[in-house]
């Protein structure tokens, strides 16, 4: 998946900056609905990612039944937060 494609999809624009915080919440709702219903692993997986970058994203223990995805999710926190530190 493509990120512009989906923040287009969900906010209606690649560039977040430009939109104010009721249209950010409204985006957000809209993936955090989509990553509830979504099946296809690698599909629902991105928009963990997306979530997590929108600051809303469940924890993994919670969002993850695979304990792949669960490891995978948590490494890309630990990797996330390593590279905020730097």
């Amino acid at each position: 998946m493509d990120l512009d494609d989906l923040l287009f999809h969900y906010f209606g624009t690649a560039s977040l900056e430009a939109l104010d915080e009721e249209t950010i919440e409204a985006g957000r709702e809209r993936v955090a609905i989509a990553f509830g219903t979504e099946q296809e692993r690698g599909r629902r997986f991105a928009l963990w990612i997306l979530l997590e970058a929108l600051g809303s994203a469940p924890d993994p223990q919670a969002a993850f039944k695979d304990e792949r995805d669960r490891k995978a999710a948590e490494d890309y926190l630990w990797a996330a937060r390593r590279m905020e530190r730097h």
